[in-house]
């Protein structure tokens, strides 16, 4: 693999164009895909090459980058569990930017290998501004010379990169980061309820909350989301609520107890029952707005 090979990347959907641009705008030959042919036009205007077909990539492009809904659009795009499969990964790097079950992706990863491909776990941290600045947090799992080699790749991408051992290590890491974000996220959206049922300044609000010691990158753009009712979509409320599940369900598999998961779980489930599914996650306040009282 040189700096001069084309890189494959198939996925141009919230996250996955904007990382792309980035991508090329580095002067990386960059041939990309995606499902749905219109999104591949903003590639399309900047420069960047759009195959005809998911095996246009494979057959051009030794490392492919996966950013992709689930394990389903992941095995259609690999063609897994058909003769195809082989084909598309063998001799490849095969790099998952997308939260799938760690299960998933270590069964994947096996099948990938017994192939004869490679396979790096890369899930990202950040939303759609990070992912527009090229300031995400990737997270990777695989051989130690894939990470190395795929921690380049991912430099105009993210700001930073972490190794986190065998697959499914880094999926289970971002999971973890994952549990940290939904409940602040929507403890921050139930504060905000309580400063504006009380007749607060919610811009002074905001000002205290980022002058404190509490304040985030995340904390300061979700209080100007709240303040502003500001509901566009950077991580909508239907991806939170399904990596709430992906959380769930891997804590129940670790026998771990997750209560404030469970609440926010519920809370986003009733966000998206509301009409707000492809909303922003600070939707969430409005099933806090609508809760019963407690007393």
């Amino acid at each position: 693999m040189t700096d001069t090979a084309p890189i494959g990347f198939i996925g141009l959907g919230t996250m996955g164009e904007p990382m792309a641009l980035n991508l090329f705008k580095t002067g990386a030959p960059l041939i990309v895909w995606n499902r749905s042919p219109e999104k591949c036009e903003r590639l399309a205007e900047a420069g960047a090459e759009v195959a005809p077909d998911a095996n246009d990539v494979f057959a051009r492009c030794a490392t492919v980058m996966l950013m992709l809904m689930d394990g389903k659009a992941i095995d259609a795009v690999l063609a897994r569990g058909t003769p195809t499969f082989a084909t598309r990964v063998e001799g490849h790097i095969i790099v998952n930017l997308s939260t799938v079950e760690p299960e998933y992706s270590q069964a994947l990863g096996d099948d990938i290998r017994a192939a004869g491909g490679r396979f790096v776990e890369a899930p990202v941290s950040g939303s759609r501004i990070p992912a527009e600045k090229g300031e995400l947090v990737a997270m990777l799992s695989g051989a130690p010379e894939d990470i190395d080699a795929i921690g380049e790749r991912l430099k105009p991408m993210c700001r930073q990169h972490f190794a986190c051992g065998p697959v499914p290590g880094a999926l289970r890491m971002k999971l973890a980061v994952n549990t940290f974000l939904i409940t602040m996220v929507t403890g921050l959206a139930e504060a905000a309820r309580f400063a504006g049922a009380h007749g607060l300044d919610m811009r002074r609000f905001a000002e205290i909350l980022d002058a404190g010691p509490m304040s985030s990158a995340v904390s300061r753009v979700k209080i100007g989301k709240l303040r502003d009712n500001d509901l566009a979509k950077q991580a909508s409320i239907t991806d939170v609520l399904k990596n709430s599940d992906l959380v769930l369900n891997a804590a129940g598999l670790a026998g771990v107890t997750m209560p404030l998961m469970q609440v926010c779980r519920a809370l986003y489930a009733q966000t998206e029952s509301m009409g707000f599914g492809e909303q922003d996650m600070v939707a969430v306040v409005k099933a806090i707005e609508s809760a019963p009282p407690m007393f």
